[in-house]
């Protein structure tokens, strides 16, 4: 064989092997390259016993369990499983971050958010069981910015806002309080914390964007989202949560069960294994969350015989849409306060 004749055998050898390697890497752009969308999907159910422990706490048989949904940003072969998925929730990226928010500010945004949940519910808790609970106030935190707003450039994420105008701020209503008293033009003179150290600004309010306007009436702020009171609390017996590795505050209700169990001598959960969601506050109202349905799922094939859904936001009936698609045997039970759960769980009989 000639050097010309070789050459030619080889050739469409080598014209194959491109358009193979064409071929792959167009798959690869294909499935790695992101779409504005993340796609959430059913997580887990974690025992809380050993994520909760009061000092002294009894062992009780029957546990509570907090569920969770997984989370993460969507690519296009991604997007087409959840299309075809019936417990894959595909969601614009608006509805989860704000524009321009990094990983380490979405980030401290969630673990805040857990950290108030944990708050409120050891409050609750503590006090619904008699227990001696102190509660110092240090301020509002900042988790996030609207982008376009007075405290763009301003404010950071992380910020404690301690002051407005002369008005000392304690926790989170008082701030949106004063907000809502002003009009748009108004200016407040805002004190904050950043790194220990008080620094002053004054700043105008703006109308929030028209997609962040509610009931169609604009309203004004500084564009400050998400504010979490800053709150340390002291309980006698001590208390130590341990939940670093769970974000947002959809655990509240579970937390301040889970709470109220080991601070009791009987046993609440009657030797069962309940699951359940909802966020918790200082008025003992269980709020709505995200992620219902997956959360069904979760707590199904974690082996929960009872869920506890919220009322709020169709959490409950979408919950129990969720069970009947799914044929579970769990017995799913609606709750807008925490005195509905308590009494639903007082009229249960003991496991044996």
């Amino acid at each position: 064989m000639t050097e010309n004749e070789s050459k030619k055998s080889r050739a469409p050898f080598f014209s194959s092997a491109r358009k193979l390697i064409l071929v792959l890497l167009g798959a690869a752009v294909i499935a790695l390259y992101p779409l504005p969308y993340y796609i959430t999907s059913p997580g887990d159910a974690k025992v809380l016993d050993p994520i909760i422990k009061v000092e002294g706490g009894d062992d009780d048989k029957g546990v509570f369990m907090l569920t969770t949904v997984r989370i993460g940003k969507a690519n296009i072969p991604q997007y087409i499983w959840a299309k075809a998925s019936d417990f894959k929730e595909i969601i614009p990226a608006e509805e989860v971050r704000q524009k321009d928010e990094s990983d380490e500010e979405y980030n401290q945004r969630q673990l805040q958010m857990m950290e108030d949940s944990q708050h409120a519910a050891t409050v609750v808790a503590f006090k619904k069981s008699g227990e001696k609970v102190d509660i110092s106030y240090h301020g509002v935190y900042v988790t996030g910015i609207i982008e376009g707003m007075p405290a763009e450039g301003v404010l950071k994420p992380g910020d404690i806002i301690v002051k407005m105008d002369s008005q000392k701020v304690n926790e989170t209503m008082q701030l949106l309080d004063y907000v809502a008293s002003k009009k748009e033009g108004d200016k407040v003179k805002v004190v904050y914390k950043r790194g220990g150290k008080q620094q002053s600004v004054t700043l105008p309010l703006a109308p929030f964007p028209k997609e962040l306007e509610s009931s169609g009436k604009s309203k004004a702020g500084l564009g400050i989202t998400y504010p979490v009171t800053d709150i340390s609390i002291k309980t006698d017996p001590p208390l130590n949560i341990n939940a670093s590795e769970i974000g947002g505050p959809s655990a509240g209700l579970m937390f301040t069960l889970e709470i109220m169990n080991q601070l009791q001598d009987k046993d609440l959960a009657k030797g069962r294994k309940i699951a359940g969601t909802g966020t918790m506050n200082l008025n003992e109202e269980v709020g709505p969350i995200g992620g219902i349905s997956q959360k069904i799922v979760a707590a199904d094939e974690s082996g929960a015989e009872i869920f506890f859904a919220p009322v709020a936001a169709n959490n409950y009936k979408d919950a129990v849409k969720a069970g009947k698609s799914i044929d579970t045997k769990m017995k799913i039970v609606p709750v807008k306060k925490l005195d509905d759960a308590l009494k639903y769980l007082e009229g249960l009989k003991e496991k044996k």
